[in-house]
């Protein structure tokens, strides 16, 4: 449901997610390397970085919908945080490994190579709330 606050954190984290497609992770001044043959560093440059994002993305959006299976919810978080912890690193790892390779060429960072770590906070806080929801049901089966 998405009146339910996780459900709010895991939409924006599945918008964060698929807007990573569009955004790049650096630019350069001078095309160089395979992975900055266009002067752009994006996520459909490396495979590793496409499938972390598409999982993400469909991760965040199909734990929306398991409102009812509140388990399975948190364990998509848990897959999620994962797939955008790796995500960060990866992108992370890959501009500036290759910054060394490029010589003089300068590189610019760009805001989807921070958009991964955002992500992860919010799975991490969806994660949060499931958790406060589950606790609030058992809660509740204990009174009965």
């Amino acid at each position: 449901m998405i009146q339910r606050i996780q459900s709010v954190f895991l939409l924006l984290a599945a918008i964060i997610m698929a807007a990573l497609f569009k955004i790049p992770f650096a630019m350069s001044d001078q095309a160089a390397s395979p992975f900055f043959e266009d002067k752009l560093f994006n996520v459909l440059d490396h495979t590793v970085l496409t499938v972390l994002v598409a999982l993400g993305s469909i991760v965040a959006l199909v734990a929306i919908f398991m409102f009812r299976n509140r388990n399975l919810q948190l364990r998509l978080g848990y897959l999620g945080i994962i797939a955008s912890l790796f995500l960060a690193l990866v992108a992370f790892w890959l501009v500036y490994s290759n910054a060394d390779t490029m010589g003089d060429a300068v590189i610019e960072d760009q805001f989807g190579l921070y958009m991964p770590p955002l992500a992860l906070v919010f799975f991490i806080l969806a994660n949060h709330f499931i958790k406060k929801d589950q606790k609030t049901v058992d809660s509740m089966d204990r009174l009965r």
